[in-house]
């Protein structure tokens, strides 16, 4: 039996934005660490990539149809994709445990999946 959740009232009540969160937050704490030299370089890229998922949850929770709503969460999803690049370097290039934050982008991307196939089969 399926558990009901009460409908968000804003972006911060989503599950999945919240994951994301915690996922721009591990991205922050890892970077930090890059060497100096990659201040506008990989660490700008992926602190850009990687605030640019929670942010597009955000803003998608908003959009009125669900065309618009799930256009966001497919921006979110690329940008993801950019932060496993990303993360996958940084730890090729010796920054840091960059593979650490594998697992939870698998998870946020998952539950973006399924949100996503949620807005497109609800009646907006």
């Amino acid at each position: 039996m399926a558990v009901q959740r009460a409908a968000a009232r804003s972006f911060q009540d989503l599950l999945v934005w919240q994951k994301a969160h915690l996922f721009v937050l591990g991205v922050y704490r890892l970077s930090g660490g890059f060497p100096k030299s990659e201040t506008y370089g990989l660490t700008q890229q992926l602190r850009r990539a990687a605030v640019s998922v929670p942010a597009n949850i955000a803003e998608g929770f908003r959009r009125r149809g669900k065309n618009d709503k799930a256009r966001f969460l497919n921006i979110a999803e690329a940008s993801l994709e950019e932060c496993r690049y990303y993360l996958i370097l940084a730890q090729d290039l010796g920054y840091g445990c960059g593979l650490e934050l594998m697992e939870p982008a698998d998870e946020v991307s998952k539950m973006l999946r399924s949100y996503a196939g949620q807005v497109l089969a609800s009646d907006f």
